[in-house]
């Protein structure tokens, strides 16, 4: 059993502040639709047009299938990123799944173009850490990220990420793979 302070991390700061909401299936399956009013109705905020890219279909139809295969994934997967009092939706968030048997959590995170460049990558990437170092299960944090994406290789850096390896997608291409312990400090 893991003693609770042995769970306490520091993280980096950021001037942003982000708050995760479930996107339940209802929500995605509104959004493979194109139904924003739909789905911004069933996810308790407003939704915008980057919800239903083809880019984000994508990942609300794998998550979909992922919650009705399992639903106990639901709590790790497809949330919504929001700030402010107003509850302004910038982005979507989650992990692709709940630990593995080595207790490994990948993140996967989106920030809405809006809203690039803003820190907001950085807030959503603090949040994430905190939940995957709240939870005991969780040793290990992994980063998939394409070598041309600037923006997230310099979101992740000094979070103490270390590149362990690359991977091949049919649909990303390159992946460069980074990792961290759940509960390392910064």
């Amino acid at each position: 059993m893991t003693d609770e302070a042995d769970r306490q991390t520091s993280f980096p700061t950021s001037p942003k502040h982000v708050r995760f909401f479930e996107l339940s299936s209802t929500a995605m399956s509104a959004l493979l639709d194109g139904d924003l009013p739909t789905a911004s109705n069933t996810a308790g905020v407003a939704l915008t047009e980057y919800f239903v890219t083809d880019r984000a279909r994508w990942l609300w139809r794998i998550r979909i299938d992922q919650m009705a295969a399992d639903p106990r994934h639901a709590p790790w997967i497809a949330r919504q990123a929001v700030t402010g009092t107003e509850g302004v939706v910038i982005g979507h968030a989650g992990f692709h799944g709940p630990p593995d048997e080595a207790g490994m959590v990948e993140i996967g995170y989106a920030v809405a173009p809006d809203f690039r460049r803003q820190g907001y990558g950085r807030a959503i990437l603090i949040e994430l850490l905190r939940r995957a170092a709240a939870e005991p299960a969780v040793k290990t944090v992994r980063a998939t990220i394409s070598p041309d994406n600037v923006a997230s290789l310099a979101t992740i850096a000094g979070f103490g990420f270390v590149k362990v390896g690359e991977d091949w997608d049919e649909e990303d291409g390159l992946g460069l793979i980074f990792e961290v312990p759940a509960n390392r400090s910064c």
